[in-house]
């Protein structure tokens, strides 16, 4: 049996971030991609966040942005590592922990619901990063070593930025580090467009339009990407595989680790009957009362047996009835029969019921997480009760280490190895609930990385196309288009002739890029 993979996630504290600021500003710096994750003190009026108009969906998440927070910010460097194995990432993932200065209101829901998967408030006053909302005021978002200014090394170093359901992130990211909130959204995306010229990748659109799976919440892409890359190692295939390598952390570094557990993807035992609209969307408006399973290993794997079945009996159809057009496809193609009712009746609501109060349940309001997805339990996220340590995660792709050398934050030397199985210690550290932000970062990154791969596998000629990766798009058909629930078309974060910058963001530009992009 594979041993359970851990993932060190570094803890950043007001008191330590100084320290970790090298290593960090190095990270990001030297990264391939970075994914960026956060978690709020609340959304505001979840209705408004699915409203028909884009542009009034856009005034919900600014107001919510102006009058909340952001708890913790998740940073997931990844680093394409040449030398190896193709598609071999150095992953380094950082939690910071954060306290907006200035007054800001914070939701009970939201509270109850960090509170049950492990987040220390307590904590959060006590050693968060303090930071100022809005445009800058007073000193410089260049100098100094503070969180608005590691936001601008992130936009200096011109990497792409990779979120999932990613628009209430960036909008919070943007009032939050970098400058006041245009009224228009053409104007935030004009300037979204030129703070990140590398490009932002939504990996909720990547799931549901390039992966096509039946579900796209994060926690089932996650542990989906996983099994289909572990599968397609083990069986010998000749096409890319996704390997990941972590650093391993020495010394007093280790302190300010922790380290997240993920064990092999297997059939579950007990609970088999399961909830079928958490299934589909992630969320249940039951909560852990749900008498229903909510396993999300058993949810893939039964998916995959439903899906197996309609191709067989797809194919025996088109036996009967050659000469006659194939079958039509659809939205719920793939999902299992006892999931449609529950995705046909929410296709316009999708997976942002995990952003607002689902219409078919009004009395129940899902309160929500960082990417506004729902806190009514485990959900959008990896914190199910019945994983004691997190995620479950295939392990199959392990193998024997490697070890390279690397300056650590402290000025001495680190290894750097493959997905290690973690000493004992480690293990006994592993906690359940604790850095959402920083392991939610690490799974959207996960999901993004494996999404490369798996179309350069589909793509004709992607051996030779190998050399020239460097000068293209990491996924073209994806490239800085952000997934807007219940629409069938994504929000394009693009300049168009008819929309203008805004007038902090050209100021800040001035003042960062001395007016170059």
């Amino acid at each position: 049996m594979e041993s359970p993979m851990v993932v060190p996630v570094i803890d950043v504290q007001n008191e330590t971030f100084k320290e970790l600021w090298p290593a960090m500003v190095v990270a990001i710096k030297t990264s391939s991609f970075v994914a960026l994750d956060t978690e709020l003190s609340g959304l505001g009026d979840r209705k408004s966040l699915l409203a028909e108009s884009i542009e009034n969906r856009y005034k919900a998440i600014c107001h919510a942005a102006r009058s909340r927070s952001i708890l913790s910010l998740g940073i997931a460097c990844y680093k394409k590592l040449d030398l190896k194995a193709a598609d071999t990432y150095l992953v380094q993932v950082y939690n910071l922990t954060l306290l907006c200065s200035e007054e800001y209101i914070i939701e009970p829901q939201s509270v109850q619901f960090l509170v049950q998967h492990g987040f220390d408030f307590n904590k959060q006053y006590a050693h968060g990063i303090p930071y100022c909302k809005g445009n800058n005021k007073g000193g410089s978002d260049n100098q100094g070593v503070h969180i608005r200014a590691l936001f601008t090394e992130l936009l200096q170093a011109r990497k792409p930025l990779v979120f999932h359901n990613g628009l209430i992130d960036m909008v919070f990211l943007y009032q939050s580090f970098y400058a006041h909130l245009p009224e228009r959204l053409t104007t935030f995306t004009a300037d979204l467009s030129e703070m990140v010229p590398a490009g932002i990748y939504d990996t909720k659109y990547v799931t549901e339009f390039e992966l096509r799976f039946s579900a796209s919440y994060l926690e089932y892409a996650y542990k989906k990407c996983k099994l289909d890359n572990s599968r397609s190692l083990t069986s010998g295939g000749s096409g890319l595989h996704v390997h990941v390598e972590f650093c391993q952390y020495a010394g007093h570094m280790s302190s300010y680790v922790d380290y997240r557990m993920c064990l092999t993807v297997e059939s579950p035992e007990g609970q088999t009957d399961i909830c079928q609209r958490f299934s589909a969307f992630g969320w249940c408006p039951n909560g852990t009362k749900c008498p229903l399973s909510h396993d999300t290993d058993l949810i893939i794997l039964q998916d995959e047996k439903h899906k197996d079945n309609k191709r067989k009996k797809r194919k025996r159809q088109k036996k009967r009835d050659r000469g006659e057009a194939a079958e039509g496809s659809s939205i719920c193609d793939g999902a299992p029969v006892n999931k449609m009712p529950h995705m046909e009746v929410d296709q316009e609501e999708t997976d942002d019921q995990q952003k607002a109060t689902p219409d078919l349940c009004p009395e129940h309001v899902p309160p929500m997480d960082s990417n506004g997805n729902t806190q009514q339990n485990e959900g959008e996220r990896m914190n199910t009760e019945s994983k004691g340590n997190g995620v479950c995660e295939d392990n199959t792709d392990s193998r024997n280490s490697v070890s390279v050398e690397r300056t650590t934050a402290d000025g001495g030397r680190e290894k750097v190895s493959d997905h290690s199985t973690g000493t004992d210690a480690q293990k006994k550290k592993a906690e359940s609930g604790t850095h959402r932000a920083g392991f939610d970062a690490f799974m959207t990154g996960y999901i993004f990385a494996y999404s490369r791969t798996f179309v350069k596998n589909k793509e004709a000629g992607a051996v030779e196309e190998e050399c020239k990766e460097h000068e293209q798009p990491w996924l073209p058909s994806c490239l800085n288009k952000v997934y807007l629930s219940g629409k069938s078309a994504p929000l394009n974060v693009v300049k168009s002739t008819f929309s203008k910058s805004s007038k902090a963001h050209v100021q800040k530009m001035e003042m960062l890029w001395g007016g170059t992009k």
